[in-house]
């Protein structure tokens, strides 16, 4: 059903975020990150699959948990990790860091560090298409946490009223911040609130990048077609604390250990094992492969200088 090829690349981006994460984790520890870092490990499936069922002149809205989703759209690790780490030859010369990554030239107009602020830039983008007479979609990621936050529901509508090409994707990590979301919502399964706006909706196994892949497939059609917009709630788990410093000791150690034994990596590690008959050497080389270059990042991150005040306020200035 799948090429070995198509299987192989969805590996490599599954197993790219995850050393990106892992290193940038070790970064932080060194003390050469500043501020907070959300970690993506656990939740890579997600932003793969997605991605792989867009075009190139699609779009997505990211999160301040968005690394991943940047990789996944084809960002330049370089650039990421200078923006990481605050340089100047980062994506946004080193001003937005960790939560603000943004890649135009790839269709990923921008993470947020506010929670669902990034939801109504994606349907204001998805009016732009409407109004040009596109055809393009516009994935929307966002948590949820932010599926409690009134921005969702308002935008949500707006997109359904005037039928706009949107993928609502929930990723449902089933914490906002720390708080379970059995506290935080008396329906388990977030993605039956789109039935009250007249928006077809539905759940998807967050850690099954195939699945993601076929699900996004389906409502990627939807929207192509004039028929959106459409919402897919990914059922996920996160592999830590909300951010780098939360030890995540609210997060059971049984349903902790259900979701590992799932690992996004490892399920797509399996996939290309089984199905696209690469053998674990082959893999073990790719792996390798995407390892030196995530070094060969974090050394052009160290050498990339510090921002430049002066730019900063002549632009400001300029505004």
């Amino acid at each position: 059903m799948y090429t070995r090829q198509f299987l192989e690349q969805l590996f490599r981006t599954l197993y790219t975020i995850r050393v990106f994460e892992t290193q940038c984790i070790k970064l932080y520890r060194q003390g050469l990150i500043i501020g907070y870092f959300h970690p993506y490990l656990g939740e890579e499936a997600i932003a793969t699959g997605v991605c792989a069922a867009l075009r190139e002149d699609d779009y997505i809205v990211s999160t301040h948990r968005g690394h991943g989703h940047c990789i996944a759209r084809g960002g330049e690790l370089k650039k990421m990790a200078a923006e990481v780490l605050g340089r100047q030859d980062g994506y946004c010369r080193g001003r937005g860091g960790s939560m603000h990554i943004a890649d135009v030239t790839k269709g990923n107009i921008g993470a947020n560090g506010i929670v669902g602020g990034g939801i109504p830039i994606g349907v204001g983008a998805a009016l732009g298409i409407s109004v040009r007479g596109g055809d393009q979609v516009v994935a929307i990621f966002f948590s949820d946490g932010a599926a409690n936050n009134g921005v969702f529901p308002e935008s949500l509508n707006l997109a359904a009223i005037w039928d706009l090409p949107v993928i609502f994707v929930l990723e449902n990590n089933q914490y906002a911040v720390s708080s379970p979301i059995e506290e935080m919502s008396r329906i388990p399964d977030l993605y039956k609130r789109a039935e009250g706006y007249g928006v077809p909706a539905g759940a998807v196994d967050g850690n099954d990048v195939l699945a993601v892949y076929e699900k996004t497939k389906e409502a990627v059609e939807t929207c192509r077609t004039g028929k959106g917009p459409v919402l897919v709630e990914a059922k996920t788990y996160r592999h830590g604390g909300h951010h780098v410093n939360d030890p995540g000791l609210y997060m059971p150690q049984d349903r902790l250990e259900h979701y590992k034994a799932r690992d996004p990596v490892k399920l797509g590690r399996k996939y290309l094992l089984e199905q696209g008959k690469c053998s674990a050497e082959e893999i073990l080389a790719v792996e390798r492969d995407i390892e030196r270059e995530m070094e060969e990042a974090i050394e052009f991150a160290r050498n990339s200088p510090q921002p430049s005040v002066r730019e900063f306020l002549e632009e400001v200035g300029k505004s």
